[in-house]
Formats: C-alpha cells, sequence, structure tokens
C-alpha cells in the first residue's frame, strides 16, 4: 500500500501534529509508509483549525502554535503531504447521497460523510480513521479500512 492510495481522514492526521492518544501509532505507521498522503482543501482547512483550537483550549502552548503550523506546512513542501483536487460538487452530491442511504442506520456526522466522499471521489481505495461511526461508514461505502 502507498500513501497516495489512502485517505487519512483529518482528525487522525492532526495527531501526527498534537499530544493526542494515538499519536505513537500513526507516527510509526507514517514513517513506514513512503510518499505524499493526500490532502484536501477541506481537510487542510480542518487540520490547521483543530491545531489552532489546540492552543486556544490551551492544549498546545500559544508559544508552540507558530512551529506547529510550520511544521504541518512543511509536510507539504517536503512531499509527505499533497493537495489532492477534486470537484466539489460532485464530492458534496456524493455525500448527500451517502447521508440519505448511510446516516439513518449508522448516525454519522455530516463532516464525516463528506471525507468518506472525498475519498470516494479521488478514488481513494484505503481509509484511515479512530472514529468509530466513520469507520462504519466507510467500510459500508466499499473503503478499505487502514489498521495501525
Amino acid at each position: 500500500m502507498h500513501a497516495e492510495e489512502i485517505y487519512v481522514d483529518p482528525s487522525a492526521l492532526c495527531r501526527l501534529y498534537l499530544n493526542q492518544p494515538g499519536l505513537r501509532e500513526i507516527a510509526a505507521w507514517r514513517g513506514r509508509l513512503a510518499g505524499a498522503l493526500p490532502v484536501t482543501h477541506h481537510g487542510r482547512c480542518e487540520i490547521a483549525n483543530v491545531i489552532c483550537l489546540a492552543a486556544f483550549r490551551g492544549e498546545l502552548p500559544q508559544a508552540k502554535l507558530t512551529e506547529v503550523l510550520a511544521e504541518f506546512e512543511t509536510d507539504f513542501i517536503d512531499g509527505r503531504l499533497h493537495r489532492a483536487d477534486l470537484l466539489w460538487r460532485a464530492a458534496l452530491d456524493r455525500a448527500a447521497e451517502l447521508s440519505r442511504t448511510l446516516t439513518p442506520t449508522l448516525g454519522t456526522r455530516s463532516s464525516d460523510v463528506l471525507h468518506v466522499a472525498c475519498a470516494q471521489e479521488l478514488k481513494l481505495k484505503h481509509f484511515l480513521t479512530f472514529d468509530e461511526r466513520q469507520k462504519k461508514l466507510a467500510t459500508a461505502a466499499g473503503l478499505k479500512l487502514v489498521k495501525l
């Protein structure tokens, strides 16, 4: 499996930048994986926001905020992450369809549905998340879960 084939949910990917449960596992997994992980524009915004929220909540010292955001940007510059472009109208249409067909039985949140739809629109087959409902959604949508 190559990094380019895997959609990593931003809530999982942000653990590479913050001291959260699962950090060691995802860092070890990422260390074994060559290539650049795809990140949508929406995912990039979400990760930056999670980092900034951590500073707001006192989980990340304000003095380290700029450093952590720079580390995130450096991962794009150095090729560990790449900006994945997709047609947003198609992704939103797919998300709406997933919501109609799967949310009534799985109880998934719209942001989780959007990330699964993005993975599908990017034609990715593998999905990594720490969220149990999103795992069920990704599986029901035909994606293979990445196990750390």
